[in-house]
């Protein structure tokens, strides 16, 4: 069993070794909004 007494507690950052770089932000609204033009698009032709 863990010792909880002896615990190790880091920040978020140190303990993924780096940062979220915030991309999903951008490309779900961009793929999201392409699958409904292509989806359109093949409805109407």
């Amino acid at each position: 069993m863990a010792d909880e007494d002896n615990a190790k507690h880091i920040d978020t950052d140190r303990a993924r070794a780096g940062t979220t770089p915030h991309m999903t932000r951008v490309i779900l609204p961009v793929s999201l909004a392409l699958v409904i033009i292509i989806f359109a698009w093949l409805l109407l032709a």
